[in-house]
């Protein structure tokens, strides 16, 4: 299993549904066709657009932000990785930092998620990263090799081909601070060598995206970390220009 490289678009609750479609018309134009996997994470009412104007575009993939742990049922306002799925996306972010400081969500109701997502044929970008108290603290390594101990310990070699990782720097999301690229490859290093050691080869062959503001003007450098395969990307990813060059910048 190789490497891929992979620039994941996260929304997040943003862009009405008009100005989503304008958006992506103008990626689809503005991004030019390459090897990179460029996976639109957009709000769940814009998965289905989403995935009929990039159905002719073999580099672009629609994901969405977040699965329910449960397959069906009555769990009102929640969304089924089945529901996700049927409109056409290909992936679903789980464990985002946002989605764990907001909703408390445990590493068991994570474990849930990924498993319904993966009984749904999605591939998974499963979140991991320290908060600033945390690196502080000196805490922010033990803190992440346990995220990835706590929830993916509950996986087996078969789910690796369908799994990504995106390390948030917590304290760099939406502060305009940015890890460092030694800081970054020191923990993409940290996560991998984990990986390794939980699957073997396999593992330390799964994606790392780095998830912390990461931009147009300092992607280049950050991806050419050697265990840096690619981003999440936030705010970047809403203006069609910088996330084109985002693209370019591997």
């Amino acid at each position: 299993m190789s490497r891929k490289k992979i620039a994941a678009a996260n929304w997040k609750m943003n862009l009405s549904y008009a100005e989503a479609s304008t958006l992506l018309d103008q990626l689809l134009e503005v991004c030019p066709t390459n090897a990179i996997n460029k996976i639109i994470c957009a709000p769940f009412p814009y998965l289905h657009v989403c995935s009929e104007k990039t159905a002719g575009r073999i580099d672009f993939t629609v994901g969405a932000q977040d699965c329910s742990a449960h397959a069906k049922g009555a769990y009102t306002g929640e969304t089924s990785a089945a529901m996700i799925a049927s409109c056409g996306a290909t992936h679903v972010i789980v464990g985002h930092s946002e989605r764990r400081t907001y909703h408390r969500e445990s590493g068991e109701h994570l474990l849930g998620k990924i498993h319904q997502a993966f009984s749904a044929n999605l591939n998974v970008i499963f979140c991991i990263g320290e908060v600033l108290a945390q690196r502080k603290a000196g805490e922010h390594k033990d803190v992440v090799v346990n995220q990835l101990l706590e929830v993916l310990s509950g996986l087996g070699k078969e789910h690796l081909s369908k799994l990504i990782l995106a390390y948030e720097p917590v304290w760099a999301i939406g502060t305009g601070e940015t890890a460092t690229p030694e800081q970054a490859q020191e923990m993409h290093a940290i996560i991998r060598n984990q990986m390794h050691a939980m699957f073997g080869d396999e593992g330390g062959q799964v994606a790392i995206l780095y998830g912390g503001s990461c931009n147009a003007k300092n992607a280049k450098e950050l991806f050419a970390c050697s265990d840096v395969d690619g981003g999440l990307i936030g705010g970047a990813s809403l203006i069609a220009d910088d996330f084109a060059t985002i693209t370019t910048s591997f």
